[in-house]
């Protein structure tokens, strides 16, 4: 038993770094902590508890986690700082020697936070010096799943479905900083998704490691799992955080096509388009497949806005190489490209690969890459100008403009002599303008 009168008025601090899920768990352990009567720290103010949450996906991100860590050391004196997340699990002994930080927590562990702190806050403050422990175990060992529903500061509701990762690209440290592919029941999922209704939530986003693998831990599919929160009456709104193009199936495309609430919405990662260099990433499909699968969907679905994330300057990608990348996505259908800069990560395969590309060619290989997918996304906004859409609008700053998506996930502005606090969380049907001043959204107007 938990006793919370240890935490009631404590202020807390929370920083997160990567990807939406992370951002996800991180709501949700603030969430915790609030129901034990924690409060959040505002802007100026001094923290009691301070929760970073890491990413570890690039050296550069390490960089960042650390800096991050140090910097809320020295803007909260004497708080009791907590790190977890992906660069706690691999590097849990640099980060517990870091000055200030009293405990470092690793996938297993995460799980159990509120536990966790409930120990060592206490024995922290009953000591003159802090603690200075860390928890992590090995790959193998990683097996709890942490739940995760929520909405944080954001209209959106980010509903973790699974956790973990059995492919082991050659270039990636996922699986060694989260496990094996995990998930929970479908049962636990859709009565998580009744409650984000409950709440008000119209919308929520699907996240996970690698959603797509959904039911290894229960004997379910990912498919049923779509067609079950299809039902989930209040929800108006579900999309689908990231699949792997192997596991886009086309009877679960074929459902999306056809479904009450899942968005024309896609994002899948192809990281190259050059077999050769799929192939030494120890990817699950070849250029081919990837093709077929983008047909399918703009068949299905013609005005689905499809995200594709692609790395350069892998081990491997000779110019050659990223020529064929690049002409591929120039040929493909698609709607935005995430474009990643290749990081060497200590301990993946990928080292032993000869033929390296230096900094310089990353960068300018990015920057064209990045100057197609600002082409491909204006053209598929300027296809919908003119066009009614529902767009979901998410609250502002007062005297700011409002922003909201349609349903195929284009930004949409509203100037702010026109945005109105009602607003906030309601789908409204807009009529689809020209391009803001700076191009990232179409302006609306209310009909």
């Amino acid at each position: 038993m938990i006793d919370s009168s240890a935490f009631q008025g404590k202020k807390a601090a929370y920083y997160t770094l990567g990807c939406k899920l992370n951002f996800s768990e991180t709501s949700t352990f603030g969430k915790m902590l609030q129901d034990m009567g924690v409060v959040t720290a505002q802007k100026g103010e001094k923290a009691d508890l301070c929760l970073v949450n890491t990413c570890s996906v690039t050296d550069v991100a390490d960089h960042k986690c650390r800096q991050a860590i140090n910097r809320m050391v020295r803007c909260n004196p004497g708080a009791f700082v907590v790190v977890t997340g992906c660069y706690a699990q691999l590097e849990p002994q640099r980060i517990s020697e870091i000055e200030g930080v009293d405990l470092v927590l690793g996938s297993n562990e995460k799980a159990n936070l509120v536990q966790f702190l409930s120990e060592k806050w206490a024995a922290a403050e009953s000591q003159e010096n802090h603690l200075h422990e860390h928890y992590s175990v090995k790959t193998k060992d990683i097996k709890s799943f942490a739940p995760s529903c929520s909405r944080g500061n954001r209209t959106r509701y980010f509903l973790k479905v699974q956790d973990g990762c059995d492919y082991f690209c050659t270039y990636c440290t996922i699986p060694f900083a989260r496990g094996f592919s995990r998930n929970p029941t479908i049962d636990s999922l859709v009565e998580q998704a009744r409650q984000a209704a409950k709440e008000g939530g119209k919308e929520i986003v699907l996240t996970g490691v690698n959603i797509g693998d959904f039911g290894k831990t229960t004997g379910e599919t990912f498919v049923e799992l779509v067609k079950r929160l299809d039902e989930v009456e209040g929800i108006e709104r579900f999309r689908i955080s990231s699949l792997e193009p192997d596991l886009a199936s086309e009877e679960l495309i074929d459902y999306c096509a056809n479904s009450r609430a899942f968005m024309p919405h896609f994002h899948i990662p192809l990281q190259s388009g050059s077999d050769k260099v799929l192939k030494l990433m120890h990817r699950h499909y070849d250029t081919r497949l990837f093709a077929d699968k983008i047909r399918h969907i703009k068949q299905v679905m013609p005005e689905a806005f499809i995200g594709v994330d692609v790395m350069v300057g892998c081990r491997g990608e000779t110019p050659e190489c990223f020529e064929e990348t690049f002409d591929f996505l120039k040929s493909l259908d698609v709607t935005q490209l995430h474009v990643f800069p290749y990081s060497e990560r200590p301990g993946t395969a990928a080292l032993k690969i000869e033929y390296k590309v230096d900094e310089r060619t990353k960068k300018e290989r990015s920057n064209r890459l990045l100057a197609l997918s600002d082409t491909k996304t204006q053209a598929f906004y300027a296809a919908h100008t003119g066009k009614t859409a529902k767009v979901l609008f998410e609250k502002a700053p007062r005297g700011k403009a409002m922003h909201g998506f349609t349903e195929n996930y284009i930004r949409v502005e509203l100037p702010p002599h026109v945005a109105r606090e009602e607003y906030d969380n309601q789908i409204m049907e807009v009529r689809l303008g020209d391009f803001n001043h700076d191009k990232t959204s179409l302006m609306g107007v209310i009909i």
